[in-house]
């Protein structure tokens, strides 16, 4: 019997398989090898508990031999009715948590980031019979399609549009770039190790022409080397999947991180983990002190995880940049005794208004968040609270400062902050969402700051075109803009104000940033020592 078609097109053709899979009956037909010939691949990078989705299942038996030996999180799907419905009874009864769906995969209708894992063994060649635009057009749906359903960086704006990786390219300094994605639960000693791996694969896709020992640099985008200790796993409504982890740092401090699994290569909040203090630790230093020892013995080394949050140590740089700017308040110096009220949309882990709480003992804070999620993890994970001077609102940011904008006696505060970020990995800007600096909208935030007040945002704008529409925006709002773009990183805080007459000249706006660090660095106040709140001022650009 010959299943083979009269022309390479019918292998796209839904009415092709159909009569396939009618003539072939119930045996299992293998493209492009068995599951022993690959097991030792898929077992390498498909993990047992993630969920996996098998694209063009067609009979093989792969996906029941992976189910045998412990992935049970598998969803099949094919363009065949007829295959499905053999699959399913050959399937129903020994293994009863696998699916399988008649689906076409150029329009699946599975919900963004569904799955970590997307497997496909012969079905884009399938699809790709020809080089006809028709032809490429349905590919380009089943890639798009596979992006917007895979958990990965692989739908971002640096990764999955044109633009984005062009900037990649050029940042990198190479005209021929290509990326990897490692999921979370592989584990690495380091970049070395990586390049080992990866370092044949790489040297197959070289141009013609390249010399045989050719030295191919390996660049990592994230800190995603290295083991992580898992403290708290959840699922948001509205957030998605995420997980709280500590890592040790370089500096063999441990560090506490957020991280939407949805954008997994992002920390969303962070903090420094204090070191053992207990009573038992130092008595044994105090019995200790005399002993001659060798350096980094277990006394020396910083606390394991599981330490409280030390609450006066900011991770974040661009947090860092944000609290140096209420150096742009008239007075800085007397700011500890000087009523303050100020509003933070975006709470994450908390660290950014808990500072303030902390550091201004006159500051009264109003903190919205639109995940109470998230309330749960900064309240039993990072170290946060409220109290008399700090209250949280759960709500969207958007609905919150329209409401407080059209009250009659609406509310006025020195300071605003936009820490907010986008769940929308598409768009070139991550941070916040467009809706945030949508003009009408930031006339509602004019509305609720005071005539003297500094409106702080972090912008995280990858798309050059976008970001110069942002800040044009701005500053027709706000007359008065400062920029400062964080060292290393994407994020840039904007400082705006509504009078151009407020504007003050560089030396100025240093020396009001040392005058209110000395003033936080009073004696009997805790403080990091790293911090030096001018530093953060220096690259300040007016635009």
């Amino acid at each position: 019997m010959n299943l083979l078609p009269k022309s390479s097109r019918e292998f796209g053709s839904a009415e092709y398989w159909e009569k396939f899979f009618q003539q072939r009956g119930k045996r299992a037909f293998e493209w492009y090898g068995s599951y022993l010939e690959l097991c030792g691949v898929l077992h390498k990078y498909m993990k047992p508990r993630e969920k996996v989705l098998v694209i063009g299942c067609g009979n093989s038996e792969l996906s029941e031999q992976l189910y045998d030996v412990g992935y049970l999180d598998i969803v099949n799907i094919d363009i065949s009715e007829v295959v499905i419905k053999q699959m399913k009874e050959r399937n129903a009864s020994r293994r009863p948590q696998m699916s399988f769906l008649k689906m076409d995969m150029t329009q699946m209708e599975f919900p963004d980031a569904s799955f970590q894992v997307v497997l496909d063994k012969g079905t884009l060649d399938a699809v790709l019979t020809d080089e006809e635009e028709k032809t490429l057009h349905q590919v380009d749906r089943m890639l798009a399609e596979v992006g917007r359903v895979l958990q990965g960086r692989e739908t971002e704006w640096l990764f999955g549009m044109e633009e984005g990786r062009k900037q990649l390219a050029a940042s990198a300094g190479f005209r021929r770039l290509i990326t990897v994605a490692l999921h979370r639960g592989q584990r690495y000693e380091g970049m070395d190790s990586i390049q080992a791996e990866l370092s044949a694969r790489v040297m197959e896709l070289a141009p013609a022409g390249m010399p045989a020992q050719q030295q191919v640099p390996f660049l990592s985008v994230g800190g995603d080397i290295g083991v992580r200790t898992i403290q708290h796993q959840g699922c948001s409504p509205l957030s998605g999947s995420y997980v709280v982890e500590d890592v040790q740092g370089d500096d063999k401090h441990y560090f506490r991180r957020l991280i939407f699994l949805s954008n997994r290569n992002v920390v969303q909040s962070e903090a420094r983990l204090l070191k053992d203090v207990s009573h038992r630790a130092q008595k044994k230093r105090k019995k200790d002190r005399k002993k001659p020892r060798a350096d980094d013995t277990p006394e020396d080394l910083p606390a394991a995880p599981g330490r409280p949050v030390d609450k006066t140590y900011l991770c974040c740089e661009h947090h860092k940049a944000m609290i140096a700017g209420l150096a742009l308040l008239r007075n800085p110096e007397l700011l500890l005794e000087t009523p303050l009220a100020l509003l933070v949309v975006g709470l994450g882990g908390g660290s950014l208004p808990l500072f303030v709480h902390d550091h201004f003992p006159k500051s009264c804070i109003d903190a919205v968040e639109i995940d109470p999620c998230m309330l749960e993890v900064a309240t039993q994970w990072f170290g946060f609270s409220q109290s008399d001077r700090m209250k949280v609102h759960i709500a969207d940011g958007l609905d919150y400062i329209t409401s407080l904008a059209g009250r009659e006696a609406r509310p006025h505060y020195n300071v605003v902050m936009f820490d907010v970020d986008s769940k929308d990995p598409t768009l070139g800007m991550s941070c916040p969402p467009p809706a945030f600096v949508d003009q009408p909208f930031l006339q509602k935030v004019k509305s609720i700051l005071t005539p003297e007040g500094v409106f702080i945002l972090n912008l995280v704008c990858r798309d050059l075109g976008l970001k110069d529409s942002v800040l044009t925006g701005l500053k027709a709002v706000f007359p008065l803009l400062y920029v400062r773009r964080i060292e290393g990183e994407v994020n840039e805080i904007l400082f705006c104000q509504l009078h151009p007459e407020q504007k003050l000249a560089m030396p100025e706006v240093l020396e009001m940033a040392q005058a209110l660090e000395q003033t936080l660095r009073k004696p009997g106040r805790g403080w990091d020592d790293t911090y030096v709140l001018s530093d953060m001022l220096k690259t300040v650009k007016i635009v």
